[in-house]
């Protein structure tokens, strides 16, 4: 597993590098395309912060289309956040799925445990029917959040994660930007003490988790 120790200040400045475009194709608005920054490319999979992210006091809707208050309900409990949209073509989905086969890899208690947040990044069309309906192909027990877009945006800069209004471009394509950032919370000090890259693979995350979940360092 590769692993560095960073300050959290200077992730925050790093990490608002690492965004991901997506939007229609150049023939449809239908077949979306992604450009990511080269600067991902050199991330490592892990990032151990020496000093940790504090939990974003978010309070947002679930997929049920109830109250969801993120520090309230994950206090305690070992955390992945990640903020996406379920329209993404790539990395959203292959993050979301790398999470969701090594969570499998868990015993069953251990599963039940970790929580694993989805805030979406395009609340517009990822109502919590939507949120529901994709995630459910991935893990019904991933927590999927929307809710009012300059509330989430607010809450992922906390974290150093930049993300974007969609929009759509001179020829109508609708583009998307993120951060790929997954933060891991500790159950011990509700901090947010690890990072992934969009570069983790199942392997690394299948390592870690069984750490992550006891609030280590993995």
């Amino acid at each position: 597993m590769r692993k560095k120790t960073f300050a959290a200040a200077a992730l925050l400045a790093a990490a608002s590098l690492t965004l991901t475009a997506c939007g229609g194709g150049a023939d449809s608005a239908d077949s979306p395309v992604t450009v990511v920054s080269e600067d991902s490319a050199s991330q490592q999979a892990a990032t151990v912060l020496d000093q940790p992210f504090e939990k974003p006091d978010l309070v947002l809707t679930d997929t049920k289309g109830e109250k969801y208050d993120l520090r309230e309900e994950t206090a305690g409990k070992p955390t992945l956040i990640y903020f996406g949209y379920t329209n993404c073509p790539d990395v959203c989905p292959l993050t979301m799925n790398n999470i969701a086969v090594a969570k499998k890899q868990l015993p069953k208690a251990e599963q039940d445990e970790l929580r694993v947040v989805f805030v979406t990044t395009d609340p517009e069309r990822d109502t919590p029917a939507a949120l529901g309906k994709w995630l459910k192909g991935i893990d019904p027990q991933v927590i999927g959040l929307t809710g009012d877009f300059d509330t989430i945006q607010a809450g992922a800069r906390t974290l150093g994660i930049s993300i974007e209004a969609p929009t759509k471009d001179k020829n109508g394509k609708v583009v998307s930007t993120h951060g790929t950032q997954v933060i891991a919370f500790s159950p011990k000090t509700d901090g947010g003490y690890v990072l992934y890259g969009e570069d983790a693979t199942v392997d690394d995350y299948t390592k870690d988790l069984p750490k992550l979940i006891k609030g280590e360092k993995p």
